[in-house]
């Protein structure tokens, strides 16, 4: 018998586009829920960006297995009904629209509650649902922009630098999820759902680790670092033979390994060097001596000593080098499955194992419209012909 997932009988209605809030829905899906996304006639826009396999966009790919995909005109005057259809029989509503918009849809608050008293929405905008920029458009590297983290990346003496991945994006869709779980755990003692309100800026800036407090309680104005950890040396990226290696060999355990690793046990034994702020204050030698060291070094022959040692580090792996990666292999996360259309297809794996209630991918993402008459015929109700209706008058 197979065994149930963590959110096994919760169904989630997925409004989102983009990836905040379908990597939200989708987490929730990989655990157990059944996820309907939908998109508008002809698909969202994410179908035409980016990379594509046999035609279909490895963006959408990304952000929408385990879902049920249906296709709905959400300004068709016959959507309304069954939208709000859709909304009675559901436990979350996942929407990434601007703060208002639900409200012109005709499904404020007061409308949601009507519907649906247990509903959990979960809201994720650019800026939140309040505030004096809440009513702004934002796209990922907006939030890295305004929240500080762009002015924290990149070399010192170079430009502010975006990351290479859509990080806003991701942490907020984290929080999304983490937040629909709070509200569903206390639906479970109140019998009510609530809204759930995460804003890009906001998840963004909650990782900036003592920066913002830096600036609050100190006055500090922290400067771009480049990879040199700001907090212990030596933790900095160094040049190999044949690439680069980052090693953090800075807090006072791992210091005087990394010295005896190199042969210079004698820097380990001197007094200025023993503590943190000591090494601190002589960072540009000490990186010096450990730079002279790697770049005499392949990155193997680096590996063997820092693991013989028990210093930490790491080869920066091209992405190529990590899709090949042993380890990601032996975690799972790369995974092949058959798509109906496409044949097989690679996605990621899941990152969260549990033990007992594992998560799993189930369904490939859906093509546009692929679930049209499961949901609308199975789910809603709606007989064969009613459904060829709604397709002939473009409202699915």
């Amino acid at each position: 018998m197979p065994v149930p997932a963590a959110l096994d009988g919760i169904r989630v209605l997925d409004l989102s586009r983009f990836v905040a809030g379908p990597f939200c829905a989708q987490l929730l899906g990989d655990m157990g829920a059944e996820v309907i996304k939908v998109e508008r006639p002809g698909g969202e826009d994410g179908r035409h960006q980016g990379a594509r396999y046999r035609g279909e966009s490895l963006y959408t790919m990304a952000y929408n297995r385990n879902k049920f995909g249906i296709t709905l005109d959400t300004r068709h005057p016959a959507a309304k009904g069954i939208l709000e259809q859709l909304i009675r029989l559901s436990d979350v509503l996942v929407e990434n629209y601007r703060p208002g918009t639900l409200d012109a849809m005709g499904l404020d608050a007061a409308r949601l509650h009507d519907l649906n008293r247990r509903l959990v929405v979960t809201s994720l905008s650019g800026f939140g649902q309040t505030g004096p920029l809440a009513s702004r458009a934002l796209f990922d590297p907006i939030a890295q922009a305004t929240s500080g983290l762009m002015s924290m990346t990149g070399e010192q003496d170079g430009p502010p630098t975006l990351t290479g991945t859509y990080i806003a994006d991701h942490v907020a869709g984290l929080y999304g999820a983490i937040g629909t779980l709070l509200a569903l755990r206390s639906r479970e003692a109140t019998g009510m759902g609530q809204l759930v309100d995460v804003a890009s800026l906001d998840a963004l800036f909650s990782c900036l680790g003592t920066r913002p407090l830096e600036v609050a309680m100190l006055s500090l104005a922290p400067r771009r670092g480049g990879s040199r950890d700001g907090f212990s040396c030596p933790a900095n990226l160094f040049p190999a033979a044949d690439g680069h290696v980052y090693i953090h060999g800075g807090t006072d355990s791992l210091f005087p390994r990394l010295c005896t690793a190199m042969g210079r046990a004698d820097l380990a034994a001197q007094e200025r060097l023993r503590d943190v702020s000591g090494r601190m204050a002589a960072v540009d030698e000490l990186e010096a001596v450990v730079s002279r060291w790697t770049m005499a070094r392949t990155l193997a022959e680096i590996s063997g000593v820092l693991t013989a040692a028990g210093v930490p580090f790491g080869a920066v792996a091209e992405i190529t080098d990590a899709v090949a990666s042993p380890q990601i292999a032996a975690r799972e996360m790369l995974v092949e499955l058959e798509h109906a259309a496409l044949g097989t297809i690679t996605l990621t794996g899941l990152p969260v194992k549990l033990s007992a209630t594992p998560g799993s991918i189930r369904k490939a993402p859906p093509m546009v419209g692929e679930d049209n008459d499961a949901i609308y015929g199975g789910l809603l109700g709606r007989s064969s012909a009613e459904i060829a209706e709604l397709r002939a008058s473009g409202v699915v």
